[in-house]
């Protein structure tokens, strides 16, 4: 068997490509299908099988699309609940592709309903596609699925399942079972991954702090410490993601599209100016929240789905025309298209500039300054870059404007400079009260 691996960078998400002469298995697809149809035309293959391991949080599938347009069944769970067609496939099933054999096993502990997928072929080969339960060097977090899905389930109790998933699902596998997960290093669906975008099960086994010799109590306790926070979409694309989404084409088309703008929006929708840093502090729309999109290592749509609140309108504005679809389509990613009211760029027309920070002065004069930390919890607990500044993630800031003291001026930081900008345009959008800067980069003449 041929597997090959795909890679969305600003979501750490892997999907899979299982190919047996001329047919093709797919697993976890993300949205975009495009580089699937042209990994099926390269090989003169036919997409036969698309695998969902669980109902996905941090990102829209296109699993529903692929059934549609190629007619692949869809297998999952049936404790998932789909509404789409598929077929059930739980411990026991088994289905052939090729010469590949393809064996369910329920591996709840992320979620009540995830399955893992054994792949093995011919040569006895053998690959585990575990989707969220497995990940390199580390499990999936069970604190996602308390308030979505069809299946709920509490923490406590799924994290007793990942024990026993862990103790006792894969048993039965060889050391040299592959293994390729949903996600690495980057992804909000677990908090030690590794960068390595495979391992061995073996290599698992000795390395991975979820296999060691710990009672059900210590793994608890461990895997639900120091969790990463859980942006505003994940339970709204669980949902999506059970229904099934419509194809990506039919949402990204119907935005307006607003080319060099001389007036500002309604401001009843927000505004997310995606542009980098600079471009946004040397002129923007007024209100505007800066969210930069600038390449795939910008976590855009993460953030996006942190400040913007499922089924909440936002106006984007973008650096140039060139860049409008792929902005649309990192929207779409995690189902976010239908909420866009529209597309702008900017003019020759002069809006707002943000406060430039004298660094100088604040170095002299901390104490003249309310200093805002936007940080994650789990950074913040590592310690503090200021000793008085008050932490509040930037997920959090929205709803937090009523503690932040107006009394002084505002100076807001993170570890190295995209989460202020967002703070700090934010935290701008609610106050006039006083002026508010960003201390950008700037960050790292004070960290020792």
């Amino acid at each position: 068997m041929h597997i090959e691996q795909f890679e969305d960078k600003p979501l750490a998400h892997y999907s899979y490509a299982i190919r047996s002469g001329n047919e093709i298995a797919l697993v976890d697809p993300s949205r975009d299908l495009k580089p699937y149809y042209e990994f099926a035309e390269k090989h003169k293959a036919q997409i036969k099988i698309v695998f969902e391991t669980h109902p996905h949080a941090d990102f829209i599938s296109g699993h529903l699309q692929l059934h549609k347009e190629t007619g692949a069944d869809i297998y999952v769970s049936e404790l998932l609940g789909a509404e789409y067609p598929h077929k059930t496939f739980d411990e026991g099933n088994e289905i052939k592709l090729g010469t590949v054999t393809f064996k369910a096993l329920n591996t709840p502990g992320h979620s009540p309903d995830s399955i893992s997928i054994i792949a093995i072929d011919e040569n006895d080969e053998h690959a585990m596609f575990s989707g969220d339960t497995l990940f390199i060097g580390d499990v999936g977090r069970p604190d996602l699925r308390e308030k979505s899905g069809k299946t709920k389930a509490k923490r406590k109790e799924l994290a007793k399942s990942m024990y026993h998933t862990v103790q006792h699902k894969f048993s039965h596998l060889p050391d040299r079972t592959l293994v390729y997960p949903a996600h690495g290093a980057g992804s909000l669906c677990g908090k030690n991954m590794s960068k390595e975008g495979s391992s061995t099960l073996g290599k698992e086994r000795e390395e991975n702090w979820a296999f060691k010799n710990l009672t059900e109590d210590e793994f608890v306790a461990s895997i639900l410490e120091d969790q990463p926070f859980i942006p505003s979409y994940f339970s709204y694309n669980v949902d999506i993601n059970k229904e099934g989404a419509s194809s990506l084409e039919e949402g990204i088309v119907k935005p307006h599209f607003h080319f060099q703008i001389s007036t500002a929006p309604n401001e009843a929708h927000l505004i997310i100016d995606t542009r980098p840093h600079s471009e946004f502090k040397n002129n923007h729309l007024p209100k505007s929240i800066n969210i930069k999109a600038n390449s795939e290592n910008d976590k855009f749509e993460t953030w996006l789905g942190a400040v913007v609140k499922p089924k909440e309108t936002f106006y984007v504005v973008i650096a140039s025309a060139e860049c409008r679809s792929e902005i649309l389509h990192r929207i779409a990613k995690i189902g976010y298209e239908k909420q866009l009211v529209g597309v702008i760029t900017l003019g020759d027309h002069s809006f707002e500039t943000s406060n430039e920070l004298e660094i100088s002065k604040f170095k002299a004069h901390k104490e003249d300054y309310t200093i805002i930390d936007v940080r994650n919890e789990n950074e913040v607990k590592e310690g503090k870059i200021f000793e008085s500044a008050l932490a509040i993630p930037l997920h959090q800031l929205r709803d937090a404007q009523a503690d932040i003291p107006k009394d002084k001026p505002i100076v807001v930081h993170c570890a190295g400079g995209y989460r202020s900008a967002a703070g700090s345009s934010l935290i701008s959008k609610y106050t006039d009260q006083v002026a508010v800067y960003d201390l950008s980069e700037a960050v790292k003449e004070f960290q020792s």
